[in-house]
């Protein structure tokens, strides 16, 4: 018996315990940190999957011009009826774009995803550092830095631009607090494809509320809705005005 399990609603111990013949649990993705292994029948195998990468990456990509550009409140000014340009008549033009290229993006995380992100950003001639546990796989790539968790304050100190793509696990869980947030600069960009739990809640708030960092692009988050709610309104923000997203 074979079992496909969401990530976000994970089998609690009466459906494992209900399913004594099962022998093959599938996770569409790459986390399993919300499965309750120990509720597992014994000799029941546990299975996550790839491929997503891809299209992961060319989020991360898009997250990062989005924010770099300001497209969200230039689209809004455009909708108020306000052309932001340096074609406009009569308005004083817009400060320049941001450019990625010669910009430093930090990747806390460099399995498949982190690879898949590296790869584009090298397109855009974005110097790359990586985070990852088995540096040794990864010693021949086009990195302007590689190392393990050890070079963690260096990567943020010198990335405009922050991804996270690391496993949620004990040793990862609120590795990105309030002294970590302050080391990253004021123009950086901190994108989480990842698990919400890997950056304190709190110090995010305070760090974006405070304008302490530029933005972030969060496809993740701390508590998922279990119910039918109000949708909520998201301000998105550019890092030149430093508004927060």
């Amino acid at each position: 018996m074979a079992a496909y399990a969401s990530t976000h609603t994970p089998p609690h111990s009466g459906e494992s315990a209900a399913a004594s013949r099962l022998k093959l649990l599938q996770v569409p993705g790459a986390g399993l940190d919300r499965i309750d292994r120990p509720a597992l029948p014994a000799g029941a195998r546990l299975a996550n999957a790839y491929g997503h990468e891809t299209g992961i990456a060319e989020y991360v990509l898009g997250a990062i011009l989005s924010l770099s550009r300001g497209l969200s409140r230039l689209d809004a000014a455009l909708r108020r009826g306000t052309w932001e340009s340096q074609w406009a008549v009569g308005l004083p033009p817009p400060s320049p774009w941001a450019e990625l290229a010669g910009t430093t993006l930090g990747i806390l995380g460099y399995g498949r995803i982190g690879q898949a992100v590296a790869s584009r950003a090298r397109a855009f001639d974005m110097e790359v550092l990586a985070i990852r546990r088995d540096v040794g796989r990864s010693a021949d790539d086009d990195l302007n830095l590689l190392g393990g968790l050890e070079i963690l304050d260096e990567v943020l100190m010198r990335s405009e631009y922050l991804v996270v793509t690391l496993p949620l696990s004990p040793a990862t869980r609120g590795l990105i607090g309030e002294a970590q947030l302050r080391a990253m600069k004021p123009t950086a960009v901190l994108v989480n494809v990842s698990r919400a739990e890997i950056i304190e809640e709190g110090a995010l708030f305070r760090a974006l509320a405070g304008r302490r960092i530029a933005g972030a692009a969060l496809v993740v988050w701390y508590r998922y809705p279990t119910a039918a709610a109000p949708s909520c309104r998201l301000t998105t923000r550019s890092r030149s005005s430093r508004t927060s997203s």
